[in-house]
C-alpha cells in the first residue's frame, strides 16, 4: 500500500470515526472502501453489456393503450394537470 495524507473537515473525521467505531474497521479502511467504490462506479460499461441492458426492457412495460405512440402528449397532458 501507499501512504498518502488527505484534509477532511472536522464533520468528516468526527463521522468517520463513529463509523470506524460501529463497524470495528480502521478509519483508513473506511477510506480505501469509499474510494473503491467511487472508481468502481465509473467503470465504462462495454457496447454489448449497455446493448443487452437496453433489449431486456423492450416490450416489458404494457400501457394497456393502443393509441399511446399516436396520442402521447394528449396523455401526459391528462397526467400532468
Amino acid at each position: 500500500m501507499i501512504r498518502t495524507q488527505v484534509q477532511l473537515t472536522e464533520r468528516q473525521v468526527k463521522e468517520l470515526k463513529r463509523l470506524s467505531t460501529e463497524r470495528g474497521v480502521s478509519v483508513a479502511e473506511l477510506i480505501r472502501v469509499s474510494v473503491d467504490g467511487l472508481l468502481d462506479s465509473r467503470l465504462e460499461i462495454d457496447e454489448e453489456s449497455k446493448r443487452q441492458r437496453a433489449m431486456s426492457v423492450v416490450g416489458k412495460y404494457h400501457s394497456g393503450l393502443g393509441d399511446l405512440s399516436t396520442n402521447h402528449d394528449e396523455y401526459l397532458a391528462e397526467d400532468f394537470s
